[in-house]
């Protein structure tokens, strides 16, 4: 196929001069999005889904109260339960076919495809003025986040990235507990998860190599088009339908698929924004996937009152050190978050579950924290309601937040891939000590399917 003969003749290696040209390309783009509602008769969002197994159907289940008029998967079978229970939506296996050919009859799109298919079928909807709904990590990379985030703020569409705990009471406890002073000033954070590990325990393969030699296509599958982007390789169920977030050139690891959901309280309590630097201790690296685990550290500088933050990442079953204000027979947890302040600890389970402060006696004696931030109507209600209104500061988790956490956590990666510390200009959106960082902020796009 011509997509396949292109792929071969271009190295992954992107220079500098590249990357700033492609940069400049995307931002000459200029939109003024349609406004009127498609499903407005009915003030119900036509809704297209894009990747509709998996994380995408649950998505689609909490949206089911509108209208779900277009479905769009690459695999039949993994699709299969979605597109039984929507029989009336059309039914397509290229994105770009049902968004050109459905442009007036969608208001929004909600993307469940994995992480190398976001940005590709993101922009390109929102450069239609349609609304975004996109399961985490919001981006496969450090330029395609911050490509989003400006595509979204330009286009004036309401925009949510699919981490679910960022709607929920634990996120507001957090940041009520930190700005009430309940332990103190926060220098130091600590999260974890479970994901990845050893492959007797993992959840998907890293620290493995690509397989030799191919296997048949299942029928259901158009792996062409599951690829996507990504530079052509043979089919292997090691990659798809499920093990694909481990491998390099379609995920984003273990941090990926936690890091959004379990440090989303620092960043949101703490106000932080990019990190300066991040360093990285790993188990061995190749150039296929990631390690088997992980320990990133990222730091960040004072801002306003708060004072300078180390945050350290810890996946593959690594764990912080135990806390000394943890009471005897409590566990941190498989996932989780710890906060260590001046004057005592918060501590917390994944997606942004309630806090608690540590030790016991102290948590007991300072009960809840007065309550003074707004709750959430529900994570995927909130940006049915705002996509309605046409506010996208109303979807909480929108990329204008989502945007720059995400380019924040990718950098950690950086250090992984590099093997040594990282220097980081945001600004710049470069690494003054690591000009070879650039071939991992950005990354190749097959013809056809660049942003």
């Amino acid at each position: 196929m011509e997509n396949q003969r292109e792929s071969s003749k271009h190295k992954i290696k992107i220079s500098r001069r590249d990357f700033m040209g492609a940069a400049a390309a995307v931002a000459a783009f200029t939109f003024v999005p349609k406004r009127v509602m498609a499903g407005s008769a009915s003030n119900k969002l036509n809704i297209a889904g894009i990747g509709v197994g998996g994380r995408g159907a649950s998505d689609l289940k909490a949206l089911e109260s509108e209208n779900i008029v277009a479905l769009c998967d690459v695999d039949l079978d993994r699709a299969k339960g979605t597109i039984k229970k929507h029989p009336n939506a059309k039914l397509y296996r290229d994105f770009r076919i049902m968004l050109d050919k459905e442009a007036g009859n969608i208001d929004a799109v909600v993307i469940g495809a994995p992480d190398h298919i976001h940005a590709p079928a993101a922009i390109r909807a929102m450069k239609m003025g349609k609304h975004v709904y996109c399961e985490k990590p919001m981006a496969h990379t450090i330029f395609e986040a911050r490509e989003m985030a400006r595509v979204a703020r330009e286009t004036g569409v309401v925009t949510q990235m699919g981490n679910q705990g960022h709607a929920g009471e634990g996120l507001r406890l957090y940041k009520e507990y930190i700005q009430a002073g309940a332990i103190g000033k926060v220098k130091e954070v600590h999260v974890w998860s479970d994901r990845a590990g050893t492959p007797d325990k993992a959840w998907w393969p890293q620290g493995v190599t690509a397989p030799k030699g191919s296997e048949p296509v299942p029928e259901t599958m158009d792996w062409d088009l599951w690829l996507g982007p990504a530079k052509w390789r043979p089919y292997n169920s090691a990659y798809a339908p499920f093990k694909w977030r481990g491998w390099f050139d379609f995920g984003c690891g273990a941090l990926g698929d936690m890091a959004v959901h379990n440090a989303d309280p620092a960043f949101f309590a703490l106000d932080l924004d990019a990190p300066i630097a991040v360093e990285a201790e790993t188990d061995e690296v190749n150039n296929d996937t990631f390690p088997i685990w992980n320990i990133i550290h990222y730091y960040f500088p004072a801002r306003g009152a708060r004072p300078a933050v180390k945050m350290t990442w810890y996946d593959g079953a690594k764990l912080p050190p135990r806390p000394a204000d943890l009471d005897e027979g409590l566990k941190l947890g498989s996932n989780g978050i710890l906060f260590v302040g001046e004057n005592g600890s918060l501590l917390g389970g994944s997606h942004a579950g309630t806090p608690r402060i540590i030790p016991e006696a102290k948590r007991k004696a300072y009960g809840k924290p007065p309550e003074t931030l707004p709750r959430s109507p529900g994570h995927h209600q909130e940006w049915a309601e705002a996509c309605k209104a046409g506010k996208p500061e109303d979807a909480k988790s929108g990329f204008w937040y989502a945007g720059p956490f995400t380019e924040a956590l990718l950098v950690g990666n950086l250090a992984v891939r590099l093997k040594k510390r990282v220097e980081w200009d945001s600004k710049a959106m470069r690494s003054p000590n690591c000009p070879e960082a650039d071939n991992y902020i950005t990354k190749f796009y097959r013809a056809g399917w660049r942003l």
